[in-house]
């Protein structure tokens, strides 16, 4: 599949069937991850995975009760990452600071999305989620409160009766101009 189709195919999948998904299709999409640039080769990630029904739901009551209850379909997910941002390098936390901007979640935000593309090409399917308990999330996962959590991804098979919602993007001229 060239990489158009890969894009066009990928979509955020709230609906799973409940096949376990195999460690090797996991570490592919990890592969991926860590391949993904970051500002001053930083590499400002590292991913805790559960992937039997125990844990998944242990994380997903941490992270998606109460206010956050919209993700709770992230429950029926085989497997949930969670993705913890870590200290940029000096030069790329120092030129961030100069301009203004939070180059690691920029990063962790490039790894995830190679994880989602990775997923897509093995058939698997995504959602990234940022509307989380963070602060209950940390507890569950017994990481300290200085640590870093912006988004969660729910992995699995698409269930056969998940609509593929049409993608109602703007146009070219819209988002482009060109000098």
């Amino acid at each position: 599949m060239d990489f158009t189709d890969l894009v066009k195919k990928r979509y955020s999948v709230r609906k799973y069937d409940s096949r376990p998904v195999p460690i090797s299709l996991i570490e592919n999409c990890m592969e991926a991850a860590r391949l993904a640039p970051s500002a001053c080769n930083s590499q400002p990630w590292s991913f805790i995975i559960a992937n039997t029904p125990e844990k998944v739901s242990a994380l997903a009551k941490a992270a998606f009760s109460g206010i956050y209850s919209m993700n709770s379909f992230a429950a029926k997910a085989p497997v949930l990452i969670v993705v913890v941002a870590q200290h940029s390098r000096y030069s790329a936390a120092l030129g961030g600071f100069f301009r203004g901007v939070q180059f690691s979640l920029m990063d962790v935000a490039i790894a995830c999305e190679h994880i989602c593309l990775q997923a897509t090409e093995l058939g698997l399917g995504t959602c990234m989620l940022g509307w989380l308990d963070e602060k209950n999330l940390k507890k569950e996962l017994l990481l300290p409160s200085s640590a870093k959590i912006d988004i969660v991804i729910s992995m699995g098979y698409p269930e056969n009766n998940d609509v593929v919602r049409s993608k109602t993007r703007k146009t070219l001229d819209d988002i482009r101009r060109f000098l």
